[in-house]
């Protein structure tokens, strides 16, 4: 690794304090275990604060730590206002929050309010007659007509769910069915009724109340469903997709500009609103961002991390064209401009290894790791890192169906191998499958990684021996290194937090390169996505190489640059506009 040029002290005239943000998700359950056993804690995370400040973290997200059954690891809430004993109590959440807050850091609490926990009171109460006073809490219907309730087809679309299945579920007490977009256990909640809309409110202010910093939304854009609810088009299983009748819904914008009023409006202080939203588009992000429309600071959208779908869908995965990536990545820049704003990620809890997935975890680990960290970061928008990518952490060699634990891979295992090999189907998992981002944090080299000091809920990869944190700490050619200086820049450079995007070399099949432009300065951003050497037409020439992820790169020649493997050169000039 190269640096050669020591960044400026950071600008005082800043817009938007999280434009100039680094945000690290951490997956409480394989983050770091306290007690021993064997499930990550809020006193596990407390205990390794050090490592995000020293990286120059500014904002902490926790997925999900409330009171749940953990039939979607967490994402099934049955309490709001508690913690799961599973990560601790309220009092380890306050003096986690107040030592986040003594360093100089934010936490943001994932909000999980498309659905509930089936054991939530709220569906507790709901199922419990056709008349309770919060049976229209939730999407209650009977059988389709001419159809006898729990007869074959009897459900009221046809909608598949996002973990396989019909969205449908027979309430057998009662007759009806209830409507999951996700697992039987997650009843979606019916955003059409006020009463809903302002429990939830009340839940946001009660957290913001006692000092978190905002919230990342679940699935958000999925609130507002087409209350006729019709059938979708057949997909190869027999059920329908029903997803142009509950994603960005005819109300969603009407929703998030009344959480703005109700619950941030007139509250002093700086927070942070994330949506996450599959399926959006840019056309939906800039009103969603807009600031002057009051909804949300920035989006998760999921075009990029879809690019290596193959027709059979997530599990039937094709290598990643980067031309692809950066007409998704550049569309986005683009579109979204000076109004909208992007979340930038590769990986995250439901996303395999980004080096695993996108570079070469074998040949070239460390620089295919550097090099796409090196392009995700410097883009227009704010940058999350997901727990281990920072390090560099990779896929891991699942043997067999019992060493997953992930709902939507079982499921998913289940189905296919009635119809295919079973070892095809593994292979796929391995690629693709959630449970590749969940596998213990790699603290050390010793036993479980330093993650626990009992029996881990899920394996920890074995390649811990040599990829760990505590090897990478004081190694300046490191990838935790290098992400220091990375997150360096954008605190330090208001070009990076400020300055716009043009794409470059558009046509290129694997060298993804870009400016951005602030004021006098122009940052220059090139990487060859690929483990085969790369020579591209740019005159670098003029400029200062700020950073680079090699430590003796070719030298450039008036007009043509050489890179290496998975090479990324950062460079900065004086703006030639």
């Amino acid at each position: 690794m190269t640096l050669t040029h020591t960044v400026p002290a950071p600008s005082s005239t800043t817009s938007s304090w999280w434009k100039s943000a680094v945000v690290y998700q951490v997956y409480p359950r394989s983050f770091a275990d306290s007690d021993g056993d064997g499930i990550g804690d809020l006193r596990g995370i407390r205990a390794r604060l050090d490592h995000l400040q020293r990286l120059g973290i500014d904002v902490l997200w926790l997925s999900p730590i409330y009171r749940s059954p953990q039939a979607d690891n967490g994402y099934d809430i049955s309490d709001y206002q508690d913690i799961d004993p599973t990560f601790g109590t309220l009092k380890d959440f306050d003096d986690l929050l107040a030592d986040v807050h003594e360093r100089g850091m934010k936490l943001v609490m994932d909000l999980v309010v498309n659905h509930t926990s089936d054991e939530h009171p709220w569906f507790v109460e709901s199922r419990s007659s056709t008349d309770n006073p919060k049976r229209d809490w939730y999407w209650w219907r009977p059988a389709r007509d001419g159809f006898a309730p729990g007869a074959p087809g009897a459900e009221p679309t046809n909608w598949e769910s996002f973990f396989s299945g019909p969205t449908w579920t027979l309430d057998e007490e009662t007759g009806e069915y209830y409507l999951h977009l996700f697992d039987p256990k997650q009843p979606d909640l019916n955003w059409e009724n006020p009463e809903v809309r302002q429990a939830v409110f009340a839940m946001m202010r009660w957290w913001l109340d006692r000092g978190v910093d905002g919230f990342r939304m679940d699935v958000i854009n999925l609130i507002s469903k087409n209350t006729n609810l019709p059938d979708g088009p057949v997909g190869n299983a027999g059920l329908g997709d029903g997803f142009a009748h509950y994603a960005n819904g005819p109300r969603v914008h009407e929703f998030m500009q009344e959480m703005r009023r109700e619950v941030f409006a007139d509250r002093p202080g700086d927070y942070l609103t994330v949506g996450e939203m599959p399926g959006v588009t840019w056309q939906d992000a800039v009103l969603f961002t807009d600031p002057s429309r009051g909804e949300l600071d920035m989006v998760f959208q999921f075009e990029h991390v879809n690019l290596d779908h193959g027709p059979g869908g997530k599990f039937d995965p094709r290598p990643l064209q980067v031309s692809d990536l950066k007409a998704s990545l550049g569309r986005w820049q683009r579109e979204l401009g000076p109004t909208g704003w992007n979340s930038l990620y590769l990986g995250n809890h439901d996303q395999p290894r980004s080096v695993s997935r996108f570079g070469d975890d074998r040949a070239h680990w460390r620089e295919s790791a550097t090099a796409l960290a090196t392009v995700l970061h410097l883009h227009r928008g704010t940058p999350y890192i997901y727990q281990g990518e920072e390090i560099g952490m990779t896929n891991a060699p699942f043997a067999s169906v019992e060493d997953l634990r992930d709902i939507e891979s079982l499921n998913h295992y289940r189905e296919a191998v009635v119809t295919q090999d079973a070892e095809h189907v593994m292979t796929a998992i391995r690629h693709i499958g959630r449970d590749n981002a969940r596998t213990p944090v790699q603290w050390d080299d010793g036993p479980q990684a330093g993650f626990t000091a009992g029996s881990p809920w899920i394996g920890v990869n074995p390649n811990h021996a040599w990829l760990n944190a505590t090897a990478q700490y004081d190694d300046p050619r490191s990838i935790y290194c290098y992400y220091q200086h990375l997150i360096g820049l954008r605190h330090n450079l208001p070009v990076v937090a400020h300055g716009d995007f043009t794409m470059l070399l558009d046509d290129h099949p694997t060298v993804y390169a870009y400016e951005r432009h602030h004021d006098e300065t122009t940052l220059l951003v090139i990487a060859n996505l690929a483990s085969e050497h790369a020579e591209v037409e740019l005159d670098v020439t003029s400029a200062e190489l700020l950073l680079s992820n090699t430590e003796t790169g070719t030298p450039p020649k008036e007009g043509r640059l050489s890179l290496a493997p998975w090479e990324a050169r950062i460079y900065l000039s004086a703006s030639r506009r």
